[in-house]
């Protein structure tokens, strides 16, 4: 299996922390180049730091952001070969949760973070790569959630929903576009240890429910490094007659009857 990146561009919406980081650095240590959006300053700099290629900042949800990454990689990198698309959130502080709970603002906030982000980063790869007369490939980060709900600890309808629709939409777009080499696959999650799921990796029981439901490697909650196996497959020529795919990786989460 061919994982060289050498010559490769790969843009990492949501890349300076947590999954994105590391599929950035993987990406690098594979030999490629990253264009990387961004929006902690903190987190900004330190993969200034320890990225091949630019780091910018932007809000993900604006259209304009993603697509200015990608005319930049272009422009500055020579090409793209590849997004990841990782950038995403809780709408927890706006009013997600179970239904009869849920809020107008935490519906359309939760929407925005985690799908509408996407529609914006994966339109700007379509288009870079339809003006190069190129393929490339496109990875989503969905969510374990989207098929396999946890009610009782993580009653988040907006949030699953919206990862289900990154699914549909990736679905969709991974049909239209097949003919013109452009590939678009989905990685879905179990719970990793990111700045998002604090609250999670903070809670006694959850992370016992987590021991049962990622029985993989003794039961734990995931590392982002665990993400980067299968993100390079995705965005790699080892994937190139594979589109239209989520891939669970999850530690066992989606087929755990816990």
């Amino acid at each position: 299996m061919n994982l060289d990146f050498a010559g490769k561009v790969i843009a990492v919406i949501g890349g300076t922390s947590g999954m994105g980081l590391a599929i950035a650095q993987a990406v690098c240590q594979a030999g490629g180049r990253v264009a990387v959006l961004g929006r902690d300053d903190e987190h900004l700099a330190g993969a200034r730091a320890a990225l091949d290629g630019i780091v910018e900042s932007g809000d993900a949800t604006a259209p304009a952001a993603a697509q200015r990454l990608v005319n930049d990689a272009v422009k500055q990198l020579g090409a793209l070969h590849g997004l990841v698309h990782v950038a995403g959130g809780s709408g927890r502080a706006f009013g997600d949760g179970p239904l009869h709970e849920l809020t107008a603002e935490g519906l359309q906030r939760t929407l925005e973070l985690n799908f509408h982000s996407a529609v914006w980063s994966n339109q700007a790869a379509v288009r870079a790569w339809l003006a190069q007369e190129s393929g490339g490939s496109i990875v989503n980060i969905g969510s374990v959630l989207a098929a396999s709900p946890a009610p009782r600890h993580f009653a988040t309808i907006a949030y699953a929903s919206a990862k289900a629709a990154v699914e549909g939409f990736t679905r969709s777009i991974a049909a239209a576009y097949a003919p013109h080499g452009i590939r678009a696959n989905v990685l879905a999650p179990g719970l990793v240890d990111t700045p998002m799921s604090r609250r999670a990796a903070g809670s006694g029981d959850i992370m016992a429910f987590v021991k049962m439901k990622q029985p993989l490697d003794g039961g734990r909650i995931g590392h982002p490094e665990d993400v980067t196996g299968a993100a390079l497959y995705f965005l790699s020529e080892a994937s190139r007659f594979c589109t239209g795919q989520v891939l669970a990786v999850d530690g066992g989460w989606s087929v755990s009857g816990a």
